[in-house]
């Protein structure tokens, strides 16, 4: 029985992802690994397009795939329930960043960002497969 449920739970395993959980931790691995770093600006439990783009980008296994050799992965999460806050330092560190990288309070918002924090692109919700959104935020790296 126990060998059957790891069978089960091994492929959900090489198929989780690393989203990182601070943001300098982020742009340090961005920077040693020389990988564009993608930050995500989410309402996580009230933003529809959010949701979608969490059930239908970042969760599929074309998406998870592809950012584990190309991108560092942060999200920036501005959750609205109580029982989904966040801590009050990352709240503060995520409310820097979008005073930084997204002033107008745009949700969701995807920036790439360089190790040096250039902007290389910013997006949006898109109503695209997966594949066409990977390559989409391609379009922004410089080759």
């Amino acid at each position: 029985m126990k060998l059957g449920l790891v069978t089960m739970l091994f492929p959900l395993v090489l198929m989780a992802q690393n989203w990182e959980s601070n943001y300098q931790d982020a742009l340090t691995k961005a920077n040693t690994e020389n990988k564009p770093l993608l930050v995500v600006f989410s309402g996580s439990d009230w933003c529809a397009p959010c949701i979608k783009m969490d059930k239908k980008i970042w969760q599929s296994a074309d998406f998870k795939k592809h950012a584990e050799t190309n991108y560092v992965l942060y999200k920036a999460d501005f959750p609205k329930r109580k029982s989904n806050q966040l801590s009050n330092d990352l709240m503060d560190a995520n409310k820097t960043l979008a005073k930084k990288f997204n002033p107008k309070g745009h949700f969701p918002l995807v920036v790439l960002l360089d190790g040096n924090e250039n902007v290389l692109g910013e997006t949006g919700y898109k109503r695209v497969s997966a594949s066409n959104y990977i390559a989409h935020l391609n379009a922004f790296v410089p080759q």
